[in-house]
């Protein structure tokens, strides 16, 4: 990369970090009296919980634990960007400071993903044109799934289109609000560009390895999909057979040392899965299937098709059968055998835009300036969507992208009465953003992180019904530690419940339609008693 061409990426930055973050600003401008921002403008249940994490790292944690459920906890080593990112904020206004972070990582995110999407793409790109073509699409690009919505229909087999929930499938998504994700895949790039260095350079494997050690402090499976493509590379290579059974097997030694060194990471959380109760229920319910195969057909055919044509066209060799194995993993990676296989293509479109503009860059002139053009026309509209959506979210506030102030005043009060780690009883929707602004813990308030759900959910729901017997509370509280009852408008769409004329509850302090009360006997009743962790 030359400076002009370094300059081009951080002026190409620039430009992403103001579009990605105009919404967010945007949606500043509507707090007031009645409303604040939550920070986030799409996956928004996701988002309190990274605030969650930092608000932990604040308060001093450097193991993961979630707040999203009282069942006992370890210690993980887990989400640690987010902890550490947690530790610049203290003293007043923290959740202000946590989301200013938030975003000041994800602005900061953006020139490494764009620089080390242009570098990867440098080693199969000769012509600094194509070069710029190949980042641009690689990182605001998407498929063809805006026809799903043109055609007057919101899902198609169950499903949105991917380039609208997926961040994994193209990676807009993830720079317009998940900065670990745009970290992640420049680890990933990363990786493997330094595991061709070791293959065609007799550079040192460790590097690589390295790389995808960091990469599983951002995206543990993302080394799984690293793997994956070393393993089809060296399966090419074998196939090509044209260097010889000595440079074969070199090939299979680097490829065996970098999977081989970066095999603790992944080993870790494997262990972990299978000793520690809390990471095996968590993992039973963190389930993101790949939806139908033609939601894959709107997103990549259009690209794969080109970069089909151009490799059949040019035949490609050396570093390019990576690419073209990364290509054919495609089913492996989206349709395995696991509960998590719509994360595996990570990074995937990327080596798709490489070999599509490679294709299109073989007619020289005005055509292949043209069929570039038409190639990003077709990609955009996704990604303007998005940032539309973004925009009309940030122009009314609503929940859940924004909070009512009652209910701040409450978490607030909350934050600064309850000891780090009490537990709090409330609705899942109330759960979800408490422990955002406050460091307690809820029974319930995320889907992969709230153990139990499915158990705890109905007992939760039924506390706050007239009809439910005062013991069954009692035991409720006493199961998981409960100090603090907290009903406001979510509370009560559930029931009609007055707590006011509970006897072992007393009102604290309230906010407008919020009110939080304090446990007064938490173990006084012969209900049993489970311990928190």
């Amino acid at each position: 990369m030359s400076k002009a061409e370094r300059r081009w990426c951080l002026a190409f930055s620039g430009v992403l970090a103001i579009v990605t973050t105009v919404p967010y600003l945007w949606a500043l401008t509507q707090e007031g009296e009645a409303w604040r921002f939550s920070g986030f403008l799409f996956g928004v249940e996701d988002g309190n919980s990274y605030i969650a994490k930092m608000l932990a790292g604040s308060h001093g944690a450097w193991l993961f634990r979630t707040p999203y459920t009282t069942v006992p906890q370890t210690g993980i080593l887990a989400f640690l960007p987010y902890l550490l990112l947690g530790k610049l904020a203290a003293g007043p206004a923290l959740h202000e400071q946590l989301l200013a972070l938030y975003h000041g990582a994800r602005v900061l995110a953006i020139p490494i993903g764009v620089t080390v999407t242009y570098a990867f793409a440098s080693r199969f790109l000769e012509e600094p044109r194509s070069r710029q073509w190949a980042t641009f699409l690689g990182t605001v690009g998407g498929g063809l799934g805006w026809l799903i919505p043109l055609a007057g229909r919101s899902t198609l087999y169950g499903s949105l289109p991917l380039e609208f929930y997926s961040p994994e499938t193209f990676g807009f998504l993830a720079t317009l609000g998940l900065p670990h994700l745009v970290v992640a895949r420049a680890l990933l790039l990363t990786a493997l560009g330094w595991y061709l260095d070791a293959v065609q350079r007799d550079a040192r494997t460790a590097w690589a390895a390295v790389a995808l050690l960091g990469l599983g402090l951002f995206q543990p499976l993302a080394v799984v999909s690293a793997w994956v493509v070393i393993g089809f590379h060296v399966v090419l290579e074998a196939w090509r057979g044209e260097q010889g059974r000595a440079a074969l097997l070199a090939r299979m030694r680097v490829a065996a040392g970098v999977i081989g060194l970066s095999s603790p990471i992944v080993l870790y959380y494997g262990f972990l899965g299978i000793v520690d109760p809390f990471v095996r229920e968590w993992t039973a319910q963190n389930i993101i299937r790949s939806p139908h195969p033609i939601h894959y057909v709107l997103a990549y055919g259009l690209f794969a098709a080109v970069a089909v044509w151009g490799v059949a066209r040019a035949r490609p060799r050396g570093s390019h059968l990576i690419l073209i194995g990364w290509l054919l993993a495609l089913p492996v990676l989206a349709y395995a055998p696991v509960d998590l296989q719509r994360r595996l293509p990570d990074g995937i479109w990327v080596a798709m835009v490489i070999l599509a503009v490679a294709a299109v860059r073989q007619w020289s002139g005005w055509p292949g300036h043209w069929a570039i053009i038409g190639l990003a026309a077709l990609s955009l509209p996704s990604s303007l969507l998005l940032i539309v959506g973004g925009l009309r979210t940030a122009a009314t506030p609503l929940i859940p992208a924004f909070v009512p102030a009652e209910a701040v005043a409450v978490y607030r009060a909350l934050s600064d009465s309850a000891e780090p780690g009490e537990a709090v009883l409330a609705s899942f929707q109330t759960g979800n953003v408490l422990p955002a602004w406050a460091p307690v813990r809820v029974p319930m308030g995320h889907g992969p992180e709230s153990i139990r759900l499915r158990d705890i959910r109905p007992r939760v729901e039924a506390f706050f019904r007239a009809e439910t017997n005062d013991s069954e509370r009692r035991s409720l509280l006493a199961e998981h530690e409960i100090r603090f009852v907290l009903i406001g408008p979510s509370e009560r769409l559930l029931g009609t419940w007055n707590a006011d004329a509970a006897d072992y509850l007393t009102e604290v302090f309230s906010s407008g339609g919020f009110h939080v009360y304090a446990v007064n006997d938490l173990y006084g009743c012969d209900c049993g008693s489970g311990r928190g962790g």
